[in-house]
């Protein structure tokens, strides 16, 4: 069928479309056929009356022809015989601003009522038909007095001043959004716009208003699903909330990091302006609800009648109804999270045992773990580590069963090279501080190598005291009387940035020139230990077999042999060999130390929580140097 697509729409614009004119009723008996200047002015003014009473609702007169304008979109001229009183012609034109608005508003009521156009656009058009309505109405009474003989032509513009302005108005809005299309936010932002432009005219304004009223009524009602169910209800892809349907909860199990919170929901570019400034929160508070229903915790937002979202009392009557749905969205999370599932109870465990608290049971985890955790990711036994992982945490704390629901095993958990480097240097320093009397050729090795020992060891605890005691555990306290109080989710997050970003920053993690000199010196403890490793084994207990009367006495028992008479630096060159190894890593040490101090001190007096660091490195070696 060609004339359903030659006329789309059976109302007003198909008569112009149309190539044969439309037969005019006969007015009073005159001959159609005449032009109008063969008659005289007061039959002209009856004649030009009754064919702008027809092109006021997109109808073409016996005189007045309407034409659309070629090669521009929803664009129309009107033409008048040229034979007409100037008079009559001048008053006419006035008048034709008003018929052309006419026929862009109806066109744009016929092409926006289809399905494809989306639900703002059917709410402005329904709004818009509402007004024609009353146009026509207004026509309907202008034609009746005329017809009493009542109207003249300065009668009718008279009465068709008032609509001018607001009919002019909404043409320029349907021509920029027929022309780009808009759907959506667009033409909410569209209509506020040019409602600003009209603020000095009250009657306009408050005709925008109306139509921003009806048009935002059909977006409000997504938004209102959305803040109070956590539901995106949008068939048109209208919503400033997109939804990405592709990613889904099951890959958190894979990866806690996943995107599914981030980017499951996201907000668009194109935001409504009145919403501009709320477009977060309105985000926050659908992903809370969204959350609580993933987790199987069916809640919706208790909608009173005043809460309606629907309804405008005032202004900013749907920015408090978006503030109460977030509050009590926020709430409900946050008493989620700490009643079913824990929260601080799983903080508490984490700081326990993963902030150096109890957190040398890493340590031992990973020396008895040693052989599973070298082999091929896909060959470790995770039940075999699941059993490793209580033992050595048994080691550490009494009580240890009660968290070890909460404590997960993770491959990718560091050695902390702070706590290995300890751990070995003390050994080393109880070995090296035993009496070794009838050892002389040896002591002096052995005491140049308890000196620097202690110096790194007393390295290590000075650094790992002000991590632990100057940073991490003030910290965690403030944070943890801060989340005790805390009243919606937003200000757990917060208090929990924050705790974060500080601990960073304190612990010179985001320095990159400390941090680099500190890995420096743990390095340097860490190759020293390695190096004199074969000294400590090379060192064998007394003879226990021997009896107290074959000794000439208690002291002999303190006497230490050599096992592997190979690594016996019987020589003076061998003890001045391992003499020389120690005194370069106590040059290298001590080099790394003094280059510290200049950093520390400089950066403590812009950074006052380095201060006490800076005082515990400096001292580092000061008791052998006075």
């Amino acid at each position: 069928m060609e004339w359903n697509v030659d006329r789309p729409f059976l109302t007003g614009q198909f008569h112009q479309e149309d190539e044969t004119k439309p037969n005019s009723l006969d007015l009073a008996g005159l001959e159609i056929d005449k032009v109008i200047g063969c008659y005289n002015a007061s039959v002209q003014e009856l004649i030009v009356i009754d064919d702008l009473l027809s092109a006021l609702i997109g109808i073409e007169g016996r005189y007045i022809t309407i034409n659309k304008v070629r090669g521009i979109q929803d664009s129309y001229s009107f033409h008048l015989d040229g034979s007409m009183d100037l008079a009559l012609q001048e008053s006419a034109k006035r008048i034709f601003p008003l018929c052309k608005s006419y026929l862009l508003i109806n066109q744009f009521v016929e092409s926006r009522s289809q399905f494809k156009c989306g639900l703002v656009n059917h709410a402005f058009a329904a709004a818009l038909r509402a007004l024609l309505l009353d146009h026509q109405a207004m026509v309907a009474q202008l034609e009746h007095q005329f017809r009493l003989g009542r109207l003249s032509i300065q009668g009718l513009w008279f009465y068709c001043q008032p609509m001018m302005g607001s009919m002019q108005a909404l043409s320029i809005v349907i021509k920029k959004a027929s022309a780009q299309n808009f759907v959506g936010s667009a033409v909410l932002n569209l209509l506020q716009s040019q409602a600003k432009v009209m603020a000095g005219n009250y009657s306009v304004r408050s005709l925008l208003e109306k139509m921003i009223e009806s048009a935002n009524s059909a977006y409000l009602g997504i938004l209102e699903r959305w803040v109070y169910e956590g539901v995106i209800d949008d068939p048109h892809d209208e919503f400033f909330i997109a939804e990405n349907k592709s990613l889904q909860k099951e890959s958190l199990t894979q990866d806690y990091d996943a995107m599914y919170w981030r980017q499951r929901y996201s907000l668009k570019d194109d935001i409504p302006s009145f919403l501009a400034n709320s477009a977060e929160t309105i985000l926050t508070t659908g992903k809370y609800l969204n959350v609580m229903r993933e987790c199987g915790h069916s809640v919706q937002v208790p909608a009173l009648e005043n809460s309606k979202l629907m309804n405008f009392g005032s202004n900013d009557h749907y920015l408090e109804c978006i503030k109460s749905a977030y509050d009590f969205a926020s709430g409900e999370l946050l008493n989620l999270m700490k009643d079913k599932y824990d929260l601080f109870g799983k903080l508490r465990s984490i700081k326990h045992y993963l902030l150096l608290d109890q957190g040398d049971f890493l340590v031992h985890f990973m020396d008895i773990a040693r052989d599973e955790l070298a082999k091929a990711p896909n060959e470790i036994s995770v039940e075999k580590l699941q059993v490793l992982l209580p033992s050595s945490m048994a080691v550490i704390t009494r009580d240890i069963q009660k968290s070890l629901d909460k404590i997960p095993v993770d491959f990718s958990v560091p050695v902390s090279l702070q706590t290995r480097a300890s751990s070995t240097l003390c050994s080393m320093a109880s070995t090296s501080g035993m009496e070794l009397s009838g050892a002389d050729r040896h002591g002096t090795a052995i005491s140049t190598s308890s000196i620097l020992c202690r110096n790194m060891l007393k390295f290590i605890n000075s650094l790992l005291d002000y991590l632990t005691f100057e940073v991490l555990e003030p910290n965690w306290h403030v944070m943890h009387n801060k989340l005790e109080n805390a009243k919606s989710i937003d200000e757990v997050i917060q208090y929990h940035d924050f705790f974060m970003e500080k601990c960073l920053k304190e612990c010179s993690l985001l320095s990159r020139v400390l941090l680099k000199k500190f890995e420096k010196l743990k390095l340097v403890c860490l190759q020293y230990a390695a190096a004199t490793q074969w000294l400590m084994n090379s060192i064998e207990a007394p003879d226990t077999n021997k009896s107290f009367d074959d000794s000439p006495s208690l002291e002999s028992l303190k006497i230490l042999k050599l096992r592997k008479p190979s690594k016996k630096p019987n020589s003076p060159t061998e003890e001045a060999s391992v003499i020389e190894c120690v005194l370069k890593f106590e040059r290298e040490f001590t080099a790394e130390l003094q280059s510290l101090r200049p950093i520390l001190s400089s950066r403590a007096q812009a950074e006052p929580y380095l201060t006490h660091l800076a005082q515990l490195i400096l001292g580092v070696g000061m008791d052998q140097q006075m």
